[in-house]
């Protein structure tokens, strides 16, 4: 069809111009406000820097957020202004002082994903092939955060970033709960002809039974992460990679079926991470988190022996894994994660129990749970 051939577009109504001007007059007096709020923050960064404070405060982004949910009059959805709210506190964060994430690359992975949610669109990423590398990143002071998966609801703990945990230097100071949904990505929009499917180990895992059905004689390859199997699978058109929606857009590939998790409740914890001089243990939330790790000796009821101290200070444990200590004598580390924080006195009489107890204990971090 030829432009001359194309059907006029319709007039817009004289009540439709009306309206259309109003939100373009509101849009004008919003962008003022928005700037005048940008031109405070670049001040309260000025303070911040003469005075030696942290220029990122997650107790203050979750206030202002919770103070403008409970004074929304609608229509719009708490979750839509809280979202609209953390981005503009990313963008004036980002005028006081640059924020650098380190997270699991390419671009459009998980992470990246969850980095989003908690520091907003404005923070600088830097994208590292692997868990390790985010580790490093952090702790090398390369970036002054990370974010790295520690669980998911399927498929259980990440077992790579619990070892790394165990002799970094760095602690958690927050989580992301997000909701994962994996779709099958490729060059053309059919199943047909496709020969190999790449993903992370995990996400292979999590759908597991819709390639059993679906593709049951493509290959199934373990890469790095999600992001780097769609962008692997941008060079073969017999290639499919499981990834995210935001991998689809990055890597122009079609969206071949959506949401192919064998869980539909399918969430991966995140956890944000740092150095103790770039930010200190998170205070008490009201609903918080407190994560260690510990060995015991190698002696008949140790483990017993280790929870009793929560059981009688009233405190309780949320999540309890082992990884073996790798010495060659079947002993093992245990991660251990419990409800409250450390400031509260019987979580406080609880872990200075259970130190006694351990020949190796180490606090990895305290810090609010996610409301995702």
């Amino acid at each position: 069809m030829t432009t001359r051939d194309q059907p006029p577009t319709p007039s817009a109504s004289p009540q439709l111009l009306a309206l259309r001007q109003q939100i373009d007059a509101i849009d004008q007096q919003l962008l003022q406000l928005l700037n005048q709020r940008a031109r405070i923050a670049q001040q309260v960064g000025e303070v911040k820097r003469a005075e030696g404070s942290p220029f990122f405060r997650p107790d203050r982004v979750a206030q202002v957020i919770a103070n403008i949910e409970a004074a929304n009059p609608g229509p719009l959805h708490n979750r839509h202004v809280a979202a609209i709210w953390r981005e503009i506190m990313s963008a004036c964060l980002a005028l006081e002082a640059p924020m650098r994430v380190a997270v699991l690359g390419p671009e459009g992975t998980f992470c990246e994903q969850a980095a989003i949610e908690y520091f907003g669109s404005a923070a600088e990423l830097i994208h590292c092939p692997s868990f390790d590398e985010v580790f490093h990143a952090t702790a090398a002071g390369t970036a002054q955060f990370g974010v790295v998966g520690v669980e998911n609801s399927t498929e259980g703990v990440v077992a790579r970033s619990l070892d790394l945990f165990l002799r970094s230097p760095v602690h958690i100071v927050g989580e992301v709960s997000l909701l994962v949904r994996h779709n099958l990505l490729r060059q053309v929009p059919s199943l047909d002809g496709i020969e190999v499917v790449m993903a992370h180990p995990q996400a292979l895992a999590q759908c597991q039974g819709w390639l059993t059905t679906h593709l049951p004689h493509a290959e199934r390859r373990a890469v790095a992460s999600n992001a780097e199997g769609a962008r692997l699978a941008t060079h073969n058109p017999a290639w499919a990679a499981i990834a995210s929606e935001r991998a689809a857009a990055q890597y122009a590939l079609h969206i071949v079926a959506h949401a192919i998790q064998d869980e539909a409740y399918n969430r991966t914890r995140f956890a944000v991470i740092c150095l103790p001089q770039t930010m200190a243990m998170p205070g008490p939330s009201g609903h918080d988190c407190t994560s260690i790790v510990v060995s015991v000796p190698n002696r008949p009821g140790a483990v017993h022996d280790l929870l009793r101290p929560l059981k009688e200070h009233g405190v309780s444990m949320t999540r309890f894994e082992s990884r073996p200590a790798k010495s060659g004598q079947w002993e093992y580390y245990f991660y251990i994660d419990i409800a409250g924080h450390p400031s509260q006195p019987h979580v406080a009489a609880a872990l200075q129990e259970l130190q006694g107890l351990c020949a190796f204990y180490k606090m990895l971090g305290a810090y609010p749970v996610s409301e995702s």
